[in-house]
């Protein structure tokens, strides 16, 4: 819980009462590696913090497996279309490692915001965090080469190339995996 704290602080300051409301309304989960977090076709009711561990965030295509986003110790992970909206994921999460998560329901956030301005702010940063997330993948995807892709991913999160089996990191670039053995030749 305390590196959930400290992590929250850096975003956005959380006052003591709202601090013991948060705890109070947080459940802590240990799971194996492999289980599924989320299952697309079922609503996410759960925003998610990765205590230890990792996760990948991935949608079936046509029988094949596409990687989209991994989570590490320190993120906060949710199906967020489906968190938000209530309406059936479409995506899944995996586990990659066992993993020990902290949930929150979206009616115990809810309250908290309502009740705690400061954390209806630290909501609001998080999810803008999120969203900048969303648009640097969304270009990286569609304006830049394989090779760009790779190398970016090595400059800015060289911890997915330690962590993550060669095939995710192969999906989550868009490429596939005889393309990224080329790519990590010629590098």
């Amino acid at each position: 819980m305390e590196s959930l704290l400290a992590q929250l602080t850096k975003i956005h300051h959380i006052g003591e009462e709202a601090r013991i409301d948060l705890e109070a309304s947080l459940t802590r989960m240990v799971l194996p590696k492999n289980e599924l977090l989320i299952t697309e076709g079922r609503v996410c009711r759960h925003l998610y913090f990765i205590e230890t561990g990792s996760l990948r965030g991935f949608y079936n295509q046509e029988g094949k497996e596409v990687t989209h986003w991994f989570g590490f110790e320190s993120d906060f992970v949710t199906s967020f279309h489906s968190f938000i909206t209530g309406q059936p994921a479409v995506e899944n999460i995996q586990l990659m490692d066992g993993t020990i998560l902290w949930a929150i329901t979206k009616e115990s956030l809810t309250t908290l915001m309502n009740k705690h301005h400061d954390m209806e702010r630290l909501v609001r940063k998080s999810y803008e965090r999120y969203y900048i997330r969303l648009e640097e993948r969304f270009i990286n995807a569609h304006f830049k080469t394989a090779t760009e892709r790779y190398e970016q991913l090595l400059a800015e999160s060289p911890h997915i190339i330690e962590k993550v089996p060669l095939g995710y990191i192969a999906s989550y670039l868009g490429i596939s995996q005889e393309t990224l053995s080329r790519v990590r030749s010629r590098l």
